[in-house]
This record gives structure tokens, sequence and C-alpha cells, in this order.
């Protein structure tokens, strides 16, 4: 039987062994690469094409929602595994609407991890039985209403995957050039996406950038 290939990404190294190692005593599992940022995670994906990509959320450089976006767009045939520490609406929420298999806590026992990859071999969707079922229902109730005027009105809003790039290294302490060599884009981009970013979200400085990053996830 073939085997199904996966790319873990997590910055805690140890956490990581543990995590390789449960999953490579799972029958039919093969780690085939490992990431320590997401933005290796998406890099890993394009090079070795696996099946499966187990992401966790807080990592530098690129978080594992916004890495799960950008593989989800670019390889909409891999599965995107979230793991993580927070039982938490938003990142829940998040991850379902970027296009994620399954949403795994990990503290959860090591048998749900097999069930979660027999489920999602499947092609359905696993979410711990740890987070409340009111969850899933009321997002599945905003799918059903995306195209009205408000959220039309509230997605204009939004930032952009690379704007939210962007927002995550400013927070962490990088230089304008330093995102610019990072992202392979000028200075002037950077600059622009600083001023959009900054206007979308009616902030004046970096300090409250920072903390909008904190609050939403974007960095520990």
């Amino acid at each position: 039987m073939k085997s199904t290939r996966v790319i873990l990404a997590d910055d805690h190294k140890l956490v990581r062994a543990g995590i390789k190692s449960l999953l490579e005593n799972s029958d039919g599992i093969e780690v085939v690469g490992e990431a320590g940022n997401g933005r290796e995670a998406v890099k890993l994906t394009g090079k070795l094409k696996p099946d499966m990509v187990f992401l966790d959320i807080a990592m530098p450089e690129l978080n594992g929602l916004q890495a799960a976006e950008m593989i989800k767009k670019e390889f909409p045939e891999v599965a995107v595994v979230i793991l993580s520490m927070y039982l938490d609406e938003e990142y829940v929420i998040q991850a379902l609407s970027v296009g994620a298999s399954g949403y795994l806590l990990k503290d959860s026992a090591p048998g749900e991890l097999r069930l979660a990859l027999d489920t999602i071999k499947e092609g359905k969707v696993y979410i711990s039985p740890a987070i409340p079922r009111k969850m899933i229902d009321e997002y599945r109730e905003r799918l059903k209403h995306a195209s009205s005027p408000g959220e039309a009105s509230r997605k204009k809003e939004e930032l952009t995957s690379r704007q939210k790039e962007v927002l995550q290294l400013i927070a962490e302490g990088n230089s304008t050039r330093e995102i610019a060599e990072k992202l392979f884009i000028s200075i002037k981009t950077v600059e622009t996406h600083r001023s959009q970013i900054m206007k979308k979200l009616a902030i004046t400085d970096i300090p409250g950038l920072v903390r909008y990053a904190i609050k939403k996830g974007l960095i520990k």
C-alpha cells in the first residue's frame, strides 16, 4: 500500500520530534520533510509534493494559518492539518476558511492523531472533539451568508495574504530592507504594503501593529 507522504512544520524541535515519532509509528505514514517556520513549509511543499502537511500555528516569519492559505492556493491537492495549542474560535474558523482538512489540538491523545489521519485520507475534514460543535455550526452559517452585502464590505477591509506576511515580519522586528530581502520585493513595495496595512487597520504606529499582530495570533 502506498505510504502517505507528510511534511511536518513546527518551530520547536522537541515538539516536532515527538509528533514525528507518533506519525512514523502510524502504519502507512512517511515523514518526508521538516520545517521550522511557515515559509520553509511552503517551499518544501513545492519541492517534495507531499500528500499532507502538518502546520503549527505560532511559527516565525510566516505562521501556520498563512502558510496553510498559500499551500492550498498553490497546491490544492495537498491536505493541510493545523496543529495547535489554541482552542480559540478565531483560529479554528480561519483554518477552515483557508481550506484546512483538519484542526488537531497538541494535547490530544496519540490515538486521535491516527483517527485524524484516517478521516482526512478519506477526503473528510477532522476537527478535534474538544472543539465545541457550536463553533463549527456557526462557521457553516457564516458560509451560507458569505455573499451578503455586509460580508462583502467586511472582506474589503481584510488584509491580503501578502499584507499579513508583511505585518508579521514588521511585528517580529524586521527592518524594511530585511522584509524586502525575505520576500524578494523592493523596499518601496514594502513601504506601500505598510502604508496600506495601517490605513486598513486604522493604526498609526508600529507598536500598534505589533499589538494587533499579537491579538490576531500572527506572532507569539
